[in-house]
């Protein structure tokens, strides 16, 4: 999905709490590093999500608005953080949980990316 998705234009990035070295690793192991464009990684601001600092790291890069920005994670606080900080969201829901977080809903509930 993430090649079809670069395919098609897309920038593909990582936003995580994990450290540069511990993603640029698994991106590599996961022979994702021709597709993902980039990796933003908390330690860089010293902030850890869902801190608007933190979703703002990916605005500031691109020079977009928050809106323009479509935010898949299967962590519901995660999207939940995303969308109060403006960004469109996709819940990537695979377990079929329960939405604690009605507050911030997901512009969209999938049960994988595949979906996208």
């Amino acid at each position: 999905m993430l090649k079809h998705l670069k395919d098609r234009g897309a920038r593909i990035a990582i936003l995580s709490n994990g450290t540069p070295q511990m993603l640029q690793s698994a991106v590599k192991k996961a022979g994702l590093d021709l597709i993902i464009d980039d990796i933003f990684s908390v330690e860089t601001i010293k902030a850890f999500k869902t801190a608007p600092a933190v979703y703002d790291m990916v605005t500031t890069t691109y020079r977009l608005y928050p809106d323009a920005v479509s935010f898949q994670s299967s962590n519901r606080w995660d999207i939940a953080g995303a969308t109060k900080f403006g960004f469109r969201t996709v819940w990537i829901n695979r377990a079929n949980m329960p939405d604690e977080y009605a507050d911030f809903g997901p512009s969209l509930i999938l049960p994988s990316l595949e979906s996208l």
